[in-house]
C-alpha cells in the first residue's frame, strides 16, 4: 500500500489526493499550519486519516515550538489544537485525536519541554501505527459478512487513502479477497469530488480487485437488477443510536438498498463513534465551496450566477443500517446497546494497557 501519511525529520508528508489518479505526489508540511491547510484543502481526507494527520500536526507544532517551559509549551499546544480543530467539522476522529494528544501532554506536563515533545511525537506515531492495525482487525470482522462471490457497492473512498493504510470499508473488501472470496466492486463516482471514480477505483486497481465505476444515479438500477450483493461504506461520525454521517449521497444509497433487500454495512473504528450525540440530527454537516459543483477539472459546467448548495455529508438513519463493523466486532440493532458495549470494551482495554505499562504513560 502506498503510504497516505508519513512522519519524517523534515515534517509530515501527505499524499496529495487531489492529484490522483493522474499523479502520485506528496506535499511536505513543515509546520502545523501547513498540516491544517492539508486537511482543509482535502490533500488528506477520510475521517481516520484526518485524525492521524491532526495528531501528527500537534506533534509537529510542538517540535517547531521554541517554548522554554512546559507552561509555555502548553499554551502553544492549545493554539495548535485550535488551528487544527477549525479545519473540518464533521469527522469526529479529528477531535478524538486532538483530545488524545492533549491527554498525552497532561500526562507529561511536569517534565522538560524536550521530554514532552518526544512524548507527543511517540503518541502521534502510535496513533498512525494503531490505525493500520485497527483497520486490519475491522477487515477481519467484516469479511465474514460478505458473500463468497458477488459484487459489492461502495460510496466515496473509505480505503487505504482515507486512513493510515488498508482502509475501513475497502479494508473489509480487501480482507474478504485475501480470504479467497471472489469479490468485485461497483464504485459510485461520488459527485461532486469524485472520490469513488478517482480514488477508490485507483487504489483497488493497484490491488487487482475487479472494479467498475458507476455514476451515482445508477446505483438504484443495479440494486434493483439484483447485481449487487451488499453495500459497504465508511463513516465520519456515528451517533449513539446508530445514525451515520458519511459522504453526501450515502443516505440515498442506503434507502435504495433497503428498498431492494440488500444489506447495507458501515465500517468504522470506535474512534468514529460519538456517543455524546443521541442521534444524527446533532451531527454538524460541513458546507463546501460552490466551485466543487460548478466546475470539473477547472472547467465550468454550470451557467455563471446559478445558486449552489454543497453539503459534504448526509446522515443515514440507523433503521437503514444492517450492521456496523468496528475493530472490536460487529454491532447490530439495537445500536444504542451494541455500540455502547463495544465502546466500553475498547475503553476497558485501553485502561488496562495504561495500567500495565505505567512507564510509558500512554494517554
Amino acid at each position: 500500500m502506498i503510504p497516505t501519511l508519513e512522519w519524517t525529520d523534515e515534517g509530515v508528508k501527505l499524499l496529495d489526493q487531489p492529484a490522483l489518479p493522474a499523479r502520485v505526489e506528496y506535499k511536505l508540511c513543515r509546520d502545523h499550519h501547513e498540516v491544517a491547510a492539508g486537511i482543509r484543502e482535502m490533500v488528506v481526507r477520510g475521517a481516520p486519516a484526518i485524525g492521524v494527520a491532526a495528531a501528527l500536526g500537534v506533534a509537529l507544532g510542538a517540535k517547531r515550538s521554541s517554548a522554554a517551559t512546559a507552561e509555555a509549551l502548553g499554551r502553544e499546544l492549545d493554539e495548535i489544537c485550535e488551528a487544527l480543530r477549525r479545519t473540518r467539522p464533521t469527522a469526529v476522529n479529528l477531535f478524538w485525536a486532538l483530545e488524545r494528544m492533549k491527554r498525552c501532554f497532561a500526562a507529561h506536563a511536569t517534565e522538560t519541554p524536550a521530554a514532552i515533545r518526544a512524548a507527543l511525537e511517540r503518541e502521534a506515531r502510535a496513533i498512525l501505527d494503531e490505525d493500520i492495525a485497527i483497520n486490519r482487525a475491522m477487515g477481519a470482522h467484516g469479511a465474514a459478512l460478505l458473500p463468497d462471490a458477488g459484487r459489492v457497492l461502495t460510496h466515496c473512498n473509505a480505503g487505504a487513502l482515507a486512513t493510515a493504510g488498508y482502509g475501513t470499508a475497502l479494508g473489509v473488501i480487501r480482507a474478504a479477497v485475501e480470504a479467497g472470496k471472489k469479490i468485485e466492486v461497483y464504485a459510485d463516482e461520488t459527485r461532486p469530488y469524485l472520490q469513488g471514480a478517482r480514488l477508490t477505483a485507483w487504489e483497488l486497481l493497484q490491488d487487482k480487485i475487479p472494479t467498475t465505476v458507476i455514476t451515482d444515479n445508477m446505483a438504484g438500477h443495479f440494486l434493483h437488477a439484483g447485481k449487487i450483493a451488499c453495500v459497504v461504506v465508511g463513516a465520519d461520525r456515528i451517533a449513539a443510536n446508530g445514525d451515520v454521517a458519511n459522504k453526501i449521497g450515502t443516505y440515498a444509497v442506503a434507502v435504495l438498498a433497503h428498498e431492494n433487500n440488500v444489506p447495507f454495512y458501515v465500517a468504522a473504528p470506535i474512534s468514529t463513534l460519538d456517543l455524546t450525540l443521541a442521534d444524527g440530527g446533532a451531527i454538524p454537516i460541513e458546507q463546501r465551496g460552490a466551485a466543487e459543483v460548478t466546475h470539473l477539472c477547472g472547467v465550468a459546467i454550470t451557467p455563471e450566477g446559478v445558486g449552489v448548495e454543497n453539503p459534504a455529508f448526509d446522515v443515514t438513519p440507523h433503521r437503514y443500517v444492517s450492521a456496523i463493523i468496528t475493530e472490536r466486532g460487529v454491532a447490530r440493532p439495537p445500536y444504542g446497546e451494541s455500540l455502547a458495549r463495544l465502546a466500553r470494551s475498547a475503553e476497558h482495554d485501553a485502561d488496562a494497557a495504561r495500567t500495565a505499562a505505567p512507564g510509558r504513560r500512554r494517554a
